[in-house]
């Protein structure tokens, strides 16, 4: 097994073991179940209504969809607070210096950090997502439009944890690397707000902002643009928490 998967063996491990992390997937299933119930109700009073319209929008339109658009919004705040123990975590427990003296590389541990925290908010969305799976036994669902929005829940959730381990990099407090965290991809969600109140919505700064490139995967198209900004955002955010881990280890030299 590499360096990079016995470290994020070993950071599952210790999720497995934190009563937070359980906690926190219970509140968000939780969370999730009654807004899909409350969704799922209301597709079936609207209904009748619908038979008559053609073209008419389904379950997969009004009830998978809005899920996991509700569910990228909770994404936001439930990121950081996964990956806020990454390396602030270690820090504070005063075991960065016997995790740098492994002699594992920087960027082996900054990837498996990443992957132990993008695995289980992964988890979390394939578990959302078998809410509305599961009426394809009783109705049809549009797949490919789920299957969509899916990957784009993906890339969305793997940009937010790689800024998160980059900001618990540099954080000397967990609390202080998930606020670090939280408020850069909020940053990032609102950075084209002013522009699109001025109309302005095909320019650069639209590029700039995550929802711009998610909301394609939830109407079903996959654009390669889109795909690639999330992984330049991920790449960018990983490449400077290996320097940061090389900077700290220097520090410690």
């Amino acid at each position: 097994m590499s360096a990079t998967w016995l470290i994020a063996s070993h950071e599952w491990r210790r999720l497995r073991a934190q009563p937070f992390a359980w906690t926190l997937a219970a509140v968000v299933l939780a969370f999730m179940a009654w807004q899909f119930l409350l969704a799922l109700q209301g597709f079936v009073d609207l209904a009748p209504k619908l038979g008559g319209l053609k073209d008419a929008p389904g379950v997969s339109d009004l009830v998978a969809i809005p899920l996991l658009r509700s569910l990228s919004n909770l994404l936001l705040p439930l990121v950081p607070l996964v990956t806020m123990q990454s390396f602030a975590g270690e820090r504070r427990a005063a075991t960065l210096p016997l995790l740098l003296a492994s002699g594992v590389g920087d960027l082996h541990i900054v990837l498996g950090k990443f992957i132990a925290a993008f695995g289980y908010v992964v988890v979390l969305i394939a578990l959302v997502a078998a809410m509305p799976l599961a009426l394809a036994a009783g109705t049809a669902l549009d797949l490919g439009k789920i299957g969509a929005a899916l990957l784009g829940l993906a890339l969305f959730a793997g940009a937010l944890s790689a800024i998160g381990v980059l900001c618990s990099a540099w954080a000397s407090q967990p609390v202080l690397a998930a606020a670090a965290a939280f408020a850069l991809s909020a940053l990032l969600a609102v950075v084209d707000a002013g522009a699109r109140l001025q109309g302005i919505t095909n320019a650069g700064i639209n590029y700039l902002a995550l929802p711009t490139h998610l909301e394609s995967f939830f109407r079903g198209i996959v654009a390669s643009v889109d795909i690639g900004y999330f992984v330049l955002v991920a790449a960018v955010a990983l490449a400077f928490a290996t320097r940061r881990l090389d900077a700290l280890r220097g520090s410690a030299d």
